[in-house]
């Protein structure tokens, strides 16, 4: 799938084969840094609040969902979803259809799938998971706590000392906070 960056594919794949959406946040967050001037770069934050709304849905963090999810919508540029293979219009109606739902007090987690509507995009997807021993479309695994609690138990020395650096050099300019 040459016409689309391979971080995108690998987000539609943890999306929607692993439901790893931290994952999905992971891969998309370090391509969008590294391509600042991408003409999708909006969108791309919108694939990634994306990711991070459902990912604070499942965990029934409503509000955090909520608020992610209603950015995303307002970042998702039309053009450039469907540049990346996306109906823009089923993605907003899916977006303010979740948000909606979240805000009611009966409202449990549930999967969605992205509106692929390039059909050798999905099929490609479909191929790779099965190639990579998953199953495309599979439900979320509520009770993997390592999946679902992922922010809690991953490594976080990377950021730590990411977050120090940045310090020192605010310091160093004499705007340390």
């Amino acid at each position: 799938m040459n016409q689309y960056p391979e971080a995108y594919t690998d987000y539609l794949l943890f999306f929607h084969a692993e439901r790893d959406f931290f994952e999905c946040h992971e891969v998309m967050e370090e391509f969008w840094k590294e391509h600042p001037n991408d003409v999708r770069s909006r969108t791309y934050v919108a694939l990634i609040q994306i990711a991070v709304g459902l990912y604070h849905d499942r965990r029934g963090n409503r509000a955090g969902a909520v608020k992610m999810l209603q950015s995303a919508a307002q970042n998702a540029d039309a053009d450039h979803l469907a540049s990346l293979g996306l109906d823009a219009d089923k993605l907003q109606e899916l977006l303010i259809d979740r948000w909606t739902r979240i805000q009611q007090s009966e409202h449990e987690y549930e999967d969605i799938s992205l509106p692929i509507i390039d059909a050798e995009l999905l099929a490609w997807c479909m191929k790779e998971a099965e190639q990579r021993g998953l199953t495309w479309l599979a439900p979320s695994p509520l009770h993997n706590e390592a999946l679902i609690q992922k922010h809690t138990v991953r490594d976080r020395s990377d950021v730590i000392r990411e977050r120090e650096r940045q310090q020192q050099i605010r310091k160093e300019k004499g705007g340390a906070r």
